[in-house]
């Protein structure tokens, strides 16, 4: 059964609990089923290893609450890490470990980046050597085979990659193509995509592609969705002042359902009549006041697909930018 949530917001939470709990109690006025929980943010992790006394602390405020529970990994996690990659496994191995705690199955990764985007500046855009790439996403393989045998009642969800301009190729799930092929040579029933709309429009109109074929070749192996809105454009990494980018529809603006330009009943549309997993709205914390009005936009749309059947005109098309 579909499950419509949303994130708590890591920024917004900041290590805060009481805030944690007061975002919980407010998701669950309005009618959220699901909430997904960022391990950054909550302090559950530090140095790589589980804080045990910060664990019990959110494990108490949980409990209050009847959610479905999904959990995100630090965003600057990655397996393919080439100066300490053996703290970036044991954070993913804590990360599982908090997943499992909590009752959560699902644990949502940012695909591997060849360049993180933390050493953008350093790398000066300069492309990365095929050879190494091969080699990068090979060792995350391995790591996540290991991972997921391991932890076999968590589903690792790969997420993928929004672009950038002057530096993309930087991550292999800019694409699809990219992200279907490392999930399935992974070959683990238990290692999955999370879709995210909003990264995928971003890419389609980046790399000149149709998301919506984009997501009906990935169906099969989607376990998790989040949902959120942009205009498309890509910027450069520096760029991180919402209100300068929105004015020119730029940036991963993570905005209400129905606020931008994603096709998100075409894409639901592609994949949701054999989906059974959780609709997570991620919105950016400057939107918290509009959770419910992206929610309501959320279930006319898939009210809307439910009525539409098979060959009929598609509900809503991306508008010119």
């Amino acid at each position: 059964m579909i499950k419509i949530g949303c994130k708590i917001d890591e920024i917004r939470v900041d290590g805060n609990l009481n805030v944690l709990q007061k975002d919980l109690a407010y998701f669950a006025e309005i009618g959220m089923e699901a909430v997904e929980i960022p391990v950054h943010g909550l302090d559950v992790i530090k140095g790589g290893l589980p804080d045990e006394r910060r664990l019990k602390a959110v494990q108490n405020i949980l409990k209050d609450f009847d959610f479905a529970y999904s959990v995100h990994s630090p965003n600057p996690l990655n397996l393919m890490d080439q100066w300490n990659p053996e703290l970036h496994y044991s954070v993913f191995k804590a990360s599982l470990e908090f997943s499992l705690s909590i009752g959560s199955t699902i644990l949502v990764y940012h695909a591997g980046r060849f360049i993180p985007e933390e050493a953008f500046p350093i790398q000066n855009g300069h492309p990365i050597k095929r050879g190494l790439a091969y080699r990068l996403m090979e060792i995350e393989r391995e790591q996540i085979i290991r991972l997921s045998e391991e932890y076999p009642h968590v589903t690792i969800c790969i997420e993928n990659a929004r672009p950038y301009l002057y530096h993309s190729p930087y991550c292999y799930g800019e694409t699809i193509d990219g992200l279907k092929d490392q999930v399935n040579q992974i070959g683990r029933s238990n290692v999955k995509v999370n879709l995210d709309l909003g990264h995928l429009y971003m890419a389609a109109l980046f790399y000149q592609f149709d998301p919506i074929e984009a997501v009906k070749e990935v169906s099969f192996l989607v376990a998790h969705t989040h949902i959120h809105d942009n205009f498309g454009g890509a910027i450069y990494y520096h760029e991180k002042i919402q209100t300068h980018q929105i004015p020119f529809g730029r940036g991963d603006s993570h905005m209400p359902v129905g606020w931008g330009q994603v096709p998100m009943a075409e894409m639901l549309n592609a994949y949701l009549s054999t989906y059974q997993g959780m609709l997570i709205m991620e919105l950016r914390n400057r939107y918290f006041q509009h959770l419910q009005e992206s929610k309501e936009n959320l279930m006319v749309l898939l009210k809307r697909g439910k009525k539409n059947k098979e060959g009929d005109e598609r509900i809503f098309k991306p508008k010119e930018l």
